[in-house]
């Protein structure tokens, strides 16, 4: 029942967004393979890249540029294929490409990935149903998300950046969507590690 409601939801919302915002993401790869299989995808370290050796200067070696960042896939059944973040605290900034597999437009099934401390995460997902598909459904300057993508639709994707430095020691995060309906199913944990 919460699922139908769920739906229902979102598609008097997607009706009422005034016919959508067209992103300007570049359209994922189109490929027929399973999401799991793309998460077990190799980085796009070269291998110069990865035998690259840290400088004399440096006293902690930084995290290579494959540490730093990752692809979280969403579909048409409101799930990311991660239920946990790993981000490294030795990175200066981390990114996360955020693709879309599934076929529906935005105004539909569209997905966005928030981060915020988990204690903010019902507050941050309330105020952003109330913030339309024209903002990515993130209440403009909510100062409880961390980092947040672009809402994007089927075939999409979109990539952002997140500082490291913005998490404390011992609090606990999590990434979610906030497209109104959604967060039910599509929410997992971030790890500083």
């Amino acid at each position: 029942m919460k699922i139908y409601f769920a739906l229902i939801s979102a598609a008097a919302l997607s009706l009422s967004a005034c016919g959508g915002q067209q992103e300007t993401a570049a359209p994922a790869a189109v490929s027929e393979a399973p999401v799991a299989a793309a998460s077990e995808a190799p980085t796009e370290n070269t291998p110069a890249e990865q035998a690259a050796p840290a400088s004399a200067g440096n006293a902690a070696a930084p995290a290579e540029a494959g540490e730093c960042e990752t692809v979280v896939n969403s579909d048409d059944q409101m799930k990311f294929d991660k239920q946990e973040l790993e981000i490294k605290k030795s990175c200066k900034e981390f990114k996360i490409v955020l693709k879309h597999t599934g076929k529906m437009p935005a105004a539909a099934m569209g997905h966005n990935l928030v981060i915020s401390k988990s204690e903010d995460a019902s507050g941050v997902v309330g105020d952003g149903a109330g913030a339309t598909a024209a903002n990515d459904f993130v209440k403009p300057g909510d100062t409880r998300v961390i980092a947040h993508s672009k809402l994007i639709g089927g075939g999409e994707e979109t990539t952002f950046t997140v500082d490291p430095s913005k998490f404390a020691e011992g609090s606990q995060y999590e990434f979610y969507c906030t497209f109104p309906g959604h967060y039910g199913l599509m929410h997992g944990t971030v790890k500083l590690i």
